[in-house]
């Protein structure tokens, strides 16, 4: 094979000072997306308001748990598998909203920025009630010793 070649390459006949163009700019969301979005926080939501009364029974039964092994502990072990079981519309719905995002990018070969912005921040308030159901569960564990 010889010396590379020191011609011009197709690249640099390219003026750097021409502007690019900017990629068009999707004003609207995508119809139904932001009505699936609003449902799967709503899922979230409703699965929150029924895993708490769970978790403050859990963390009420934990507090005065007695050593592990003890009918105490077991039932307190017992109520956060309850608390940890009711988080699954909200694991689900955060599941699914980037599931959303994974088909738009597979379907279209991208996100439109209204899209973009609409699954963020459907992700974004999922993510919040997620983390939190996350920190109730850590601060129980804590007490029953897991």
């Amino acid at each position: 094979m010889g010396e590379p070649s020191l011609a011009p390459r197709a690249a640099e006949a390219i003026d750097p000072r021409v502007p690019v163009p900017e990629p068009a700019v999707q004003a609207q969301t995508t119809k139904g997306l932001v009505s699936q979005l609003d449902s799967l926080v709503v899922q979230a939501s409703t699965g929150d308001e029924a895993f708490r009364p769970l978790a403050e029974n859990a963390r009420r039964l934990a507090e005065a748990a007695g050593e592990k092994g003890s009918e105490s502990w077991i039932v307190a072990q017992q109520a956060l598998s309850s608390a940890v079981a009711a988080r699954a519309p909200v694991t689900r719905a955060a599941a699914e909203i980037d599931s959303l995002s994974a088909q738009r990018i597979q379907k279209l070969g991208g996100i439109g920025a209204a899209d973009l912005e609409a699954i963020q921040s459907a992700a974004a308030r999922v993510a919040e009630i997620d983390e939190r159901e996350a920190s109730a569960i850590d601060g129980i564990q804590a007490r029953v010793g897991n």
